[in-house]
């Protein structure tokens, strides 16, 4: 599809915009020139209107009372999910991110919207196979043993997405690093841990880690040129566990951890500490997913958004730096 300049009517309806992702998301489409409706729960009343983004108050939960807000607006990107691996969560993860996204793209139906962008994971794709990176014809089983309740939800978002009666086009990003990581990601969180000299170890697999600037423009990609009904992976590069901590460690002038954790260990932490989250309802420190996934090849291939999108991942060294300074100046670590 032809690049396209912006029109004053293109207005973009965008989900998620206080996160991490979709805060970046909403600064790309700002500099690009539209004029966005940011859907914002009402309990983030610091996040405020300007000249080119208003505020909408709701929730996912109740997707058809967004109809009406949603009028006028071209375009929806649909950022906003509930991530968390907390165990007690798994009823609400599958309310928000699966009947939430249904009821988001038919109520985007029912007011005009032309054209909606998902976001889902490269977890739907999953691990590397047969010595290959995962691309967009490879879908990951939501109910391996295992699989945790929220990447399992991705998958079946992506596929409600897909069969919605509205042109969509999914976005599956990688692990983004940069900065604004309040919260943080799991990838931010490794990167927070290592500041402190809490990871003395690393376990034997890898990952995709991408800026999360380019995941932002990848959206607006997908949102211009996109062919509908289409998945589009959205990712940097595939290192190692150890390269990925050599590289932190060299942006935050720390050192990398030397050994590597025996899986087994790893895999008996998760699970005690999924046992006490079960007990207290609180978000694991080692997720078993985090432990399951962390000895396998995370790789993907954004071949077809490179070809489709002229989507051009960033080097990732950048992003990291990026990080490690935000997370100081914010007293995440020293």
């Amino acid at each position: 599809m032809a690049d396209q300049s912006v029109g004053v009517s293109d207005e973009v309806f965008l989900t998620g915009a206080t996160g991490f992702v979709g805060s970046h998301v909403l600064d790309a489409l700002l500099t690009r020139g539209y004029t966005v409706r940011a859907l914002v729960r009402g309990d983030h009343s610091s996040f405020g209107s300007d000249g080119r983004c208003a505020v909408v108050r709701g929730d996912l939960r109740e997707p058809g009372a967004l109809t009406s807000a949603m009028r006028g607006c071209r375009y929806l990107i649909h950022v906003g999910a509930m991530y968390t691996f907390a165990p007690r969560a798994a009823s609400a993860i599958r309310q928000v991110n699966v009947q939430g996204t249904r009821g988001l793209l038919e109520a985007a139906r029912i007011a005009g919207v032309e054209r909606a962008v998902v976001t889902s994971s490269s977890a739907a794709v999953g691990a590397a196979r047969g010595g290959r990176p995962a691309d967009e014809n490879d879908w990951a089983d939501p109910h391996h043993r295992g699989v945790s309740a929220y990447h399992a939800s991705k998958v079946m978002q992506e596929r409600v997405a897909l069969a919605a009666r509205i042109p969509v086009v999914t976005v599956l990003p990688t692990a983004p690093i940069g900065a604004a990581d309040a919260r943080p990601t799991p990838t931010g969180r490794m990167i927070v841990d290592l500041m402190r000299g809490r990871i003395p170890a690393t376990l034997g697999g890898g990952m995709n880690v991408v800026a999360v600037t380019d995941v932002a423009a990848a959206h607006v990609q997908a949102m211009e040129r996109g062919r509908p009904r289409q998945r589009y992976l959205a990712g940097g590069v595939n290192l190692t566990l150890a390269e990925l901590f050599r590289l932190i460690a060299r942006a935050a002038g720390k050192r990398a951890p030397a050994l590597r954790m025996p899986y087994a260990l790893a895999a008996a932490a998760g699970v005690v500490d999924e046992i006490r989250c079960r007990i207290t309802g609180g978000e694991p420190s080692i997720p078993r997913e985090g432990v399951r996934m962390g000895r396998l090849f995370m790789y993907t291939s954004s071949e077809k958004a490179m070809n489709e999108l002229g989507y051009r991942p960033s080097p990732i060294e950048t992003a990291i730096e990026q990080a490690v300074v935000w997370y100081r100046q914010h007293g995440y670590a020293a």
